[in-house]
C-alpha cells in the first residue's frame, strides 16, 4: 500500500515539473505583463485611419501624428504599429481650458502700442478656424441622451429617429473617417472642421460619404440607424483638440 501511494506521489510530481519546464505555465504576472506591454502600440487594422485611431484612444489627432512621425496628409497602412505610449496622459494635462462655445466671436482684445516683435510671435488664426462657427443640429429627432463625464458616461448626445432618416453635417468639413471599426459606434462618420474640431456621427445604417469628401454644413452624410447599438438613434459627438466636450454648447437652440 506505501509502495503504491510513493509512486504516485512521484508522478504527480513529474507531471507538474513537466508542465513548468515545458512552459505550460504562465504566471499571473506575466500574462498581464505581456497585456500591458501591447497597449504601448497600436496595430493598424484595414480601413482604420489616424483619425479614427485618435478618436478611440481620446488623443488629438497632431499629436499621435507627431510623436509617429507622420505627415499631413496622415497615411497609415495595415500592419504598421502607431506608438501610444504617454500620448493619452499628455493630452489630458494641455487640454484642460475651458470650452467657449464658438457660435459667438472671441472678444476682441485692446490692441497694445508696442512692441510689434511681440505680437508677431503669435500665430494668427487659420482662416478655415475663424469661419468655423456656424454648426447646425445633425438630426431633427428628440434628445434621450446627454453628455455626461460621470457614469454612465457619454461622450455626446443622443437624438431620436426614425430608422433611415436623414444624418446632416454639423459643419462644413472633409471627411476623415467613414466605416464602423471603432467598438461601440457601429457604422461612423467622422468629419474634420479644422485643426481644432472634429464631429462624430454614429449607429447609422447607412454611409452616404466617402473619406476624402468635402462637404457643406447641412449636408446628409449618412441615414439613421442601429449599427452598434439596440436602439434607432443618432449618437452625435464633438471633439475639441482630441477631447469630448459638450455639443450643447455648441449647437444653436433648437426652436420651441
Amino acid at each position: 500500500m506505501k509502495a503504491r501511494v510513493t509512486v504516485t506521489l512521484v508522478m504527480i510530481a513529474t507531471l507538474v515539473t513537466g508542465c513548468v519546464s515545458g512552459r505550460e505555465f504562465v504566471s499571473v504576472e506575466e500574462k498581464f505583463s505581456k497585456g500591458q506591454a501591447a497597449t504601448d502600440f497600436h496595430l493598424v487594422e484595414k480601413g482604420e485611419t489616424l483619425f479614427s485611431i485618435a478618436w478611440r484612444y481620446g488623443i488629438d489627432f497632431r499629436e499621435l501624428a507627431s510623436a509617429n512621425s507622420i505627415s499631413s496628409p496622415y497615411t497609415i497602412y495595415p500592419g504598421q504599429k502607431i506608438d501610444i505610449r504617454n500620448i493619452s496622459k499628455k493630452s489630458v494635462v494641455a487640454h484642460t481650458e475651458t470650452v467657449e462655445k464658438p457660435s459667438k466671436p472671441a472678444p476682441k482684445k485692446e490692441s497694445v502700442p508696442k512692441p510689434v516683435a511681440k505680437t508677431s510671435q503669435i500665430a494668427p488664426v487659420p482662416v478655415a478656424e475663424a469661419a468655423e462657427t456656424d454648426w447646425k443640429w445633425p438630426a431633427n429627432g428628440r434628445l434621450i441622451g446627454y453628455f455626461s463625464t460621470k457614469k454612465p458616461v457619454n461622450k455626446g448626445i443622443d437624438i431620436t429617429g426614425s430608422l433611415g432618416e436623414s444624418v446632416l453635417a454639423a459643419a462644413a468639413g472633409t471627411v476623415v473617417y467613414a466605416g464602423e471599426g471603432l467598438r461601440g459606434y457601429g457604422n461612423l462618420v467622422i468629419v474634420k472642421h479644422n485643426e481644432t474640431y472634429l464631429s462624430a456621427y454614429a449607429h447609422a445604417s447607412r454611409i452616404l460619404v466617402r473619406e476624402q469628401e468635402v462637404v457643406k454644413a447641412g449636408q446628409k452624410i449618412a441615414e439613421i440607424g442601429s449599427t452598434g447599438t439596440d436602439k434607432v438613434k443618432l449618437h452625435f459627438e464633438i471633439r475639441r483638440n482630441g477631447k469630448p466636450v459638450d455639443p450643447l454648447r455648441y449647437l444653436p437652440p433648437r426652436p420651441g
